[in-house]
């Protein structure tokens, strides 16, 4: 058989959690089967055969039958897979549909959504431990009684969706067999229930009205990006096959890497909400904000190549795709190889922000100095020696270092006058002329220190990259004033050397832009002409780490009337993600403009058990219970054949080396990640590193330790409580988002951790009078008489 004459196997999205439950023998021949079966369908050996129908059938996986479904050509989905004598039975349990809003084909158990759908769940199944390592040390507390209400009770419960018609939801695109259901809902269990099995667009929009957004906007945040554009033929399942918004997995999926990663069958998966943010032509630049695991990089890869392929020959790397890790860097670059390959590769500058300053410094001659670079931290005790010498107690090192950083080098201030009239949005204390006096004369002390010792900074060199793409700038801008005076005429030979510059990229791609300070963003403008599609980036102050504060627009970015958000996570559970959201309590978070951003409205679709709270007396009985936690996780995992990711994050540097080697010590292979990831060869150990380390990253299980009152937020920050209000904000917030990046790396189980007392920032916990969060949900599963509960966000 040829190529072209090879089937398509496909998985069905949502069949791959029935699969997954599957003993392994019945996995490992269905492995076996993918393959045979793509070769030749009709091979005798697959007891190929016709069910029902022109497109249902059925073939051999061993002691089971995969019910198949076909689409036409030589293209099958893999609906279920059923022992050899349910096969019929199954058969009137699903709908096969074409949508009539979206135009995609929809496979969908009835039955199935049925029954999910009149059962209530035990109170304590979503957060039932799975292993002896996770059941609470004391008996939780009971729940608070009900308040009693006067009156009668109602004899039917109000469904949840009762303020919509049929109508409504067949306008938003719920599946037809599935409308009359929902409307009888009265629970978010039996919600949750009845969407386990429906398909994916039904899904989000039953649980978008479910968490109170109203019909006008879900209908344009859900159902208008995935809209047909034109009129539906629901006989046409050709045209229905090849919709985005038909989820199944990619023609050439192994299924084995499927089954045994439930993410990585999606991870590629741009939905039409993202591929209308890729696709479209931008005036300007562009941003697109999102909390964790909407699909910000994804979206941000995609946008990558759109821009390559939208270029025309002629350009050897038009396309910057940059970002603060290095870590990430690297994960960028082979993600875009997965997308495009070598060729795309090839057409793309894949850069860290730093290292590519300091390639523009080096080619400008600038490097030649020999000057070693230092990060922000051995700049502040820099900085601290100085006052020290000084004798100066008027300002503070971290204060100072982030004035010259962000205000003096992130605008490149070069004189006192400049400093006098300079910005200084986000940097909350305000200084006054005479103040500004002083901290100059400071500043310029400081830069002979670090020019004599032979060091400058990242910023400093940033900055100076800066300014070599600034005078190119300046060059473009006058030669295109001496051809406009000229009429387009060709310029004298005098005049050539400005003829041939050009700017260094046609297009600048950012991901994690929350991270960048102001003089990375003054560097990125020159580097990239002002004209339409020029930066585009996507990022979430929610997870800013590093306290770079800017204001695009004052740096000459402006995204006003530019920016989305994506809302759906597609990594962090409901259960994860409603915790992970408490940890940030009620503080506002800016939209890199001045503005404030926000999580409103973000959700996800996907369930798991819920986080678990966990306090013990010391910090060496909280190393006992997180040892014996991640020796249960491994071992389960091992008796079924396959392997659990664990890590562990913790506040402080030298907690990491203890956990390390009490994990050891416990016969478990662990490793402490460095700025460049894990060692060599300890991929699949146990992963141990402070919270900052985790950004970009994700595990099947986290574990966030240590988070007690006296290490979370670092003690240090009350010194500004009453000096600096507006710095001590930043710091605490800085603090929550370290809390919230580390949480959210979980995808399906997540333990939150302290020893002693518990920080203020875990839900429940005695919080600053201003900023106290409100728990309303007694739920079993916590710890010390139920004083941490994960909150009710999103459950």
């Amino acid at each position: 058989m040829s190529m072209q004459d090879k089937a398509t196997l496909r998985l069905l999205d949502k069949a791959d959690k029935e699969i997954r439950k599957l003993p392994r023998n019945v996995k490992g021949a269905l492995y076996d089967f993918q393959y045979k079966f793509r070769e030749n369908p009709t091979n005798p050996t697959n007891g190929f055969k016709q069910l029902k129908g022109e497109r249902l059938f059925s073939a051999r996986v061993g002691e089971y039958r995969a019910i198949l479904f076909h689409v036409g050509n030589q293209d099958y989905i893999l609906v279920a897979l059923r022992p050899r004598g349910q096969v019929y039975e199954h058969l009137e349990r699903y709908r096969f549909d074409i949508n009539q809003v979206t135009g995609a084909l929809e496979i969908f158990d009835v039955v199935a959504s049925e029954e999910a759908s009149r059962t209530e769940p035990a109170p304590d199944a979503a957060s039932a431990p799975t292993t002896e390592a996770e059941q609470p040390a004391v008996d939780p507390a009971p729940a608070d009684p009900e308040p009693v209400e006067s009156g009668p009770e109602p004899s039917h419960p109000r469904p949840l969706l009762a303020d919509y018609t049929e109508d409504q939801l067949r306008e938003l695109g719920v599946a037809d067999g599935l409308v009359s259901l929902a409307l009888t809902i009265t629970t978010e269990s039996r919600l949750l229930g009845l969407v386990e099995y429906a398909p994916k667009h039904t899904e989000e929009v039953l649980l978008a009205l479910a968490d109170g957004r109203g019909f006008d906007e879900v209908m344009e945040e859900v159902t208008r990006p995935v809209a047909a554009a034109e009129p539906v033929d629901t006989t046409d399942y050709d045209t229905a096959f090849s919709r985005p918004s038909t989820r199944v997995t990619t023609a050439d999926t192994d299924l084995q890497q499927v089954l045994e990663d439930d993410f990585a069958a999606w991870k590629v998966f741009l939905h039409p909400t993202q591929r209308k943010l890729v696709n479209r032509s931008y005036k300007g630049p562009a941003r697109v904000s999102g909390g964790p695991g909407t699909g910000k990089t994804i979206v941000a890869l995609h946008r990558v190549k759109y821009l390559v392929d939208r270029l025309g020959p002629g350009y050897t790397k038009p396309v910057l795709l940059t970002t603060f890790n290095k870590n990430l860097a690297a994960d960028l670059r082979r993600r875009l190889l997965d997308l495009g390959g070598q060729q795309l590769l090839d057409r793309v500058d894949v850069v860290n922000i730093d290292q590519l300053a300091s390639r523009i410094v080096n080619e400008s001659g600038q490097g030649r100095q020999r000057r070693r670079t230092i990060n922000d931290q051995q700049a502040v005790r820099e900085w601290q020696d100085m006052l020290t010498e000084l004798g100066e107690t008027t300002w503070d090192a971290d204060f100072l270092n982030a004035e010259w950083s962000q205000v003096i080098l992130g605008q490149s201030v070069r004189t006192r006058g400049e400093y006098y009239r300079a910005r200084r949005a986000g940097r909350g204390q305000r200084v006054s002329r005479a103040q500004r006096a002083e901290i100059w004369q400071l500043v310029e002390r400081f830069t002979m220190r670090l020019e004599e010792r032979g060091v400058w900074t990242f910023r400093q060199v940033a900055e100076a990259a800066a300014r070599v793409e600034g005078d190119r700038a300046a060059k473009i801008a006058a030669n295109r004033e001496r051809e406009a005076k000229a009429g387009g005429q060709m310029l004298h030979h005098q005049d050539q050397s400005y003829a041939n510059l050009r700017f260094r990229y046609e297009h600048v791609v950012v991901d994690e832009a929350q991270d960048l300070n102001p003089a990375h963003w003054t560097l990125l403008r020159s580097m990239v002409d002002h004209t339409g599609n020029d930066i585009f980036l996507v990022g979430d102050t929610h997870q800013r780490i590093y306290g770079n504060q800017v204001s695009l627009g004052s740096l000459g970015i402006n995204i006003v009337g530019r920016s989305a958000r994506l809302t759906l996570s597609y990594r962090t559970t409901r259960e994860i993600l409603g915790s992970a959201l408490g940890l940030l309590g009620e503080e506002t978070w800016d939209d890199l403009d001045e503005g404030t951003d926000t999580l409103r409205g973000y959700r996800s679709v996907l369930r798991g058990p819920r986080p678990f709270f966990h306090g013990s007396d010391t910090w060496e009985a909280e190393i006992d219970a997180l040892v014996a936690r991640i020796r249960a996780i491994r071992e389960q995992a091992q008796a079924e054949g396959r392997f659990a990711s664990v890590a562990v994050a913790v506040p402080m540097r030298d907690m990491v080396g203890e956990v390390e080697r009490e994990l050891v010590r416990a016969g478990l292979s662990a490793a402490a990640l460095g700025p460049e990831g894990p060692p060599p060869g300890h991929e699949e150990s146990v992963h141990v590193g402070t919270l900052h380390r985790y950004k970009g990253l994700e595990y099947q299980h986290m574990i966030v330790a240590g988070i007690s009152d006296d290490l979370v937020p670092n003690p240090n920050v009350g010194r500004h409580k009453d000096s600096d209000p507006a710095r001590y904000r930043r710091e605490l917030q800085m603090a929550r988002s370290l809390l919230f990046v580390a949480a959210t790396r979980a995808r399906d189980s997540l333990v939150l951790s302290w020893h002693g007392e518990p920080s203020r920032f875990l839900p429940g916990t005695a919080t600053e009078p201003e900023k106290t969060v409100k728990i309303s949900e007694p739920e079993e599963n916590f710890e010390d008489g139920g004083l941490f509960k994960p909150p009710n966000a999103l459950l």
